[in-house]
């Protein structure tokens, strides 16, 4: 599954590191791409192995607001 969410809170390139990180640790995630500008991540993963709720819970563990 394919998913573009709208995150509140990064303005840098290390914002951008941090919530990538924290999404590719989860089982399944296979595509990261994070954007502080547009204040957007899209993430491809596998939804047998993970969910959107882990995904949005591992964003928000990094101190970021999924919109």
């Amino acid at each position: 599954m394919k998913t573009n969410l709208k995150v509140h809170g990064m303005h840098c390139s290390s914002c951008e590191v941090l919530v990538k990180e924290a999404l590719t640790e989860l089982n399944g995630v296979s595509n990261v791409k994070v954007s502080a500008a547009k204040g957007e991540v899209v993430v491809d993963f596998d939804e047998k192995k993970t969910s959107l709720d882990e995904v949005k819970n591992a964003i928000k563990k990094e101190g970021y607001k999924v919109i």
